[in-house]
């Protein structure tokens, strides 16, 4: 196609034949969002329930998050899985901490997400009062497809497909600031 050509046609013709448009930034966060790799933070059960949802079964590499990073630094998401004890807790910080920016958090089980049955002086109620959580996996043990869900709507809350209670969409997320 001459380029006078395509200078001369609506969009919505050129769209028809296969050219997209979009901006840069809805192009980074959609490839933000479907490369997402989550740094391994197994503290109980649930951690069990996580690695199976790397299986052929469930294959999260379906969504771009089958690598599972032993460093902080090469991970953009935190799946937190079990319940945190107040001893693990700052080392959870610090690995959150190390992680670069942007950066999520899935608080996975109900343990992790409300200290679950141990209500008692060595177990974080909540992993929230330690690191943000962006999505909360409900369930003991949550089964892998929850988990997959979960990062099916963390990829939807970077793209800025989002949306709250009443409605209202949520804004994109920002690339810098948190």
């Amino acid at each position: 196609m001459p380029l006078k050509e395509l200078f001369e046609k609506d969009w919505q013709e050129l769209e028809s034949e296969g050219i997209l448009f979009s901006s840069l930034e809805k192009l980074v966060a959609w490839g933000r969002s479907n490369s997402l790799w989550p740094a391994t933070f197994g503290l109980a059960c649930c951690a069990i329930e996580m690695m199976s949802s790397t299986d052929g079964r469930n294959d999260l590499a379906r969504f771009g998050s089958e690598v599972f990073r032993a460093s902080p630094r090469q991970a953009d998401v935190m799946i937190v899985a079990g319940r945190l004890s107040k001893k693990m807790a700052p080392v959870m910080r610090r690995v959150y901490d190390q992680m670069p920016d942007p950066k999520w958090v899935i608080s996975m089980g109900a343990c992790a997400s409300s200290g679950g049955m141990f209500n008692n002086y060595a177990i974080v109620q909540n992993v929230d009062s330690v690191v943000p959580v962006d999505i909360f996996v409900p369930g003991c043990p949550p089964r892998p497809e929850a988990l997959i869900y979960a990062v099916m709507q963390l990829q939807k809350k970077v793209r800025g497909e989002a949306f709250d209670g009443l409605g209202q969409q949520l804004p994109m997320v920002d690339a810098w600031t948190r």
